[in-house]
């Protein structure tokens, strides 16, 4: 019987662009995919149904994207070592080939057990770097252009076609059912929320070709802060990213297709120099993956912030009694989604006004971002937290956010319908209200909208007066040197950057 070459999917729910489904069918033997559902990382407090509802519907979509390839893909329930081991027993293994993750400590140490397993068993595992991120890196020298070389070099290739002849169809069918998803778990993946984008590689590429082709960059940059205009005008590729149903070198050069047309080039400058920073924060985590439990910098485990349950729970649940922030936290709810800044400004008043420790709300956040990745979410998180030393100190004022932002106050009546009959110049500071005014809004404070937790220009002015002196505090700045010495290369103007990240090869 010819051994099986297995391909583990992970974050790369695609067909194309993908090196070990490329790899595993050059070999001239079976090819066999599997995704898992581990009961272990489904546990873990990051992790959502939203979370597995994506990638269960991608792997459906995906499945049926492989099988004229001749290349099954068994979806299953099953810890990674136990379901390899239990294959191995039945079947001779040639190799396993899948990419690198960056992830979580769980998935990091399953990883490590896999890798034991394979090397007892004597079965090669073939990984691959994604997304220009490297695994074992000390120090950033060389990786830009590094990175540069990764997105423009050219894409994998579709897997070729494989023979149905010789493939062991009735001991994996076995092994598929021995491990199957539970009746009722599939039946739960199977739901889909309207209000959430829709999964998969064919969703993804649409999503790309309509942001590029029709045009809705061009008011990327005009609108990126805004959490209404950039449900639109951003590209809302990050979920597909994150999950991989799009890889990150699709998208780089997609785009500078478009920018080679010349259309709105500085929009198209700001969307890629972000393809940029995407990869550099999971580079980031992948060298230091600490922050998903403790600060980068550890010099600022010295600050005294207590969890408050109330404080929390407020925050949580979208009821601070600050406009902004509650629909923003009510959108991520039904939607899965807002724009970057809104995200630091939910963790700048976390963070800094109701000063929180931001393990606090990390995985509350990670739960609900759709596109949640861990080398984007926990340094993202620190960032914002003001945690890092090497950052700005951003503490967002939710008012003048909303005032800036949202002037008019529609995304705020969309999602807080309670507010909706209020002028301009109240619906972002509704405590303002008078009693009668109260009544002629019919909106009663404390009863069908919070009062405000706390003050926020008090709390903004307390949280300065311990976040500015902190990053002078000794071990704070030894820190900071380790963290620019590890994390960063020569110093460079950003505008640098952005000209290297879109130059031609």
């Amino acid at each position: 019987m010819a051994p099986l070459h297995l391909v583990w999917i992970k974050r790369d729910l695609r067909l194309q662009d993908h090196e070990p489904l490329r790899r595993a069918s050059e070999q001239g033997h079976p090819v066999v995919a599997f995704w898992l559902m581990e009961p272990s990382l489904e546990a873990h407090p990051a992790m959502a149904p939203r979370h597995w509802q994506w990638q269960y519907q991608s792997a459906r979509q995906l499945q049926a994207a492989l099988k004229p390839y001749g290349i099954p893909l068994y979806l299953l329930y099953a810890e990674a070592v136990e379901a390899l081991r239990h294959l191995a027993d039945t079947l001779p293994i040639a190799a396993l080939y899948s990419y690198r993750e960056t992830g979580l400590q769980i998935t990091y140490q399953r990883d490590q057990a896999v890798a034991r397993y394979l090397r007892e068993a004597g079965i090669p595992w073939q990984e691959y770097d994604r997304n220009g991120v490297q695994r074992g890196r000390r120090d950033r020298q060389g990786w830009d252009a590094a990175w540069r070389h990764y997105m423009q070099d050219t894409q994998a290739s579709r897997p070729n076609v494989i023979p149905a002849a010789g493939m062991p169809f009735d001991p994996l069918n076995a092994w598929a059912r021995r491990y199957a998803l539970p009746p009722q778990k599939r039946k739960d993946l199977q739901k889909w929320p309207n209000a959430f984008q829709k999964p998969g590689e064919a969703a993804g590429q649409e999503r790309l070709h309509a942001y590029l082709d029709q045009g809705l960059y061009y008011a990327y940059h005009k609108h990126i802060s805004r959490p209404l205009e950039s449900r639109e005008s951003c590209s809302r590729l990050s979920t597909y990213l994150a999950w991989g149903n799009l890889s990150l070198r699709q998208v780089y050069q997609a785009a500078r297709a478009r920018y080679a047309t010349g259309d709105h080039r500085g929009a198209l400058r700001a969307f890629i120099s972000r393809l940029h920073w995407h990869s550099h924060f999971i580079q980031k985590f992948e060298m230091e993956s600490r922050m998903e439990w403790e600060n980068v910098n550890r010099g600022f485990d010295a600050l005294d912030r207590r969890e408050m349950p109330t404080l929390l729970e407020a925050w949580k649940k979208g009821e601070t009694g600050y406009p902004l922030v509650d629909a923003c936290m009510r959108a991520l709810q039904e939607t899965g989604y807002v724009n970057f800044r809104m995200r630091a400004m939910l963790v700048s008043f976390l963070t800094h006004h109701l000063w929180q420790p931001w393990r606090s709300g990390v995985e509350h956040l990670a739960q609900l971002f759709l596109d949640f990745h861990p080398g984007i979410h926990y340094p993202q998180m620190q960032m914002q937290s003001a945690v890092t030393g090497i950052n700005s100190v951003r503490t967002y004022n939710p008012v003048k956010q909303s005032q800036d932002h949202d002037e008019q106050g529609r995304f705020i009546s969309y999602w807080l319908p309670a507010l909706q009959e209020l002028p301009n110049e109240l619906i972002h500071q509704p405590w303002l209200l008078s009693t009668w005014e109260q009544q002629w809004y019919n909106l009663k404070l404390g009863r069908d909208y919070p009062w405000p937790v706390i003050d926020h220009q008090e709390a903004a002015r307390a949280a300065k007066k311990k976040l500015f002196p902190a990053k002078n505090w000794p071990q704070v700045k030894a820190e900071s040197r380790r963290i620019l010495a590890r994390h960063t290369t020569a110093t460079r103007n950003i505008n640098d950057r952005t000209r290297d990240v879109i130059r031609s090869s």
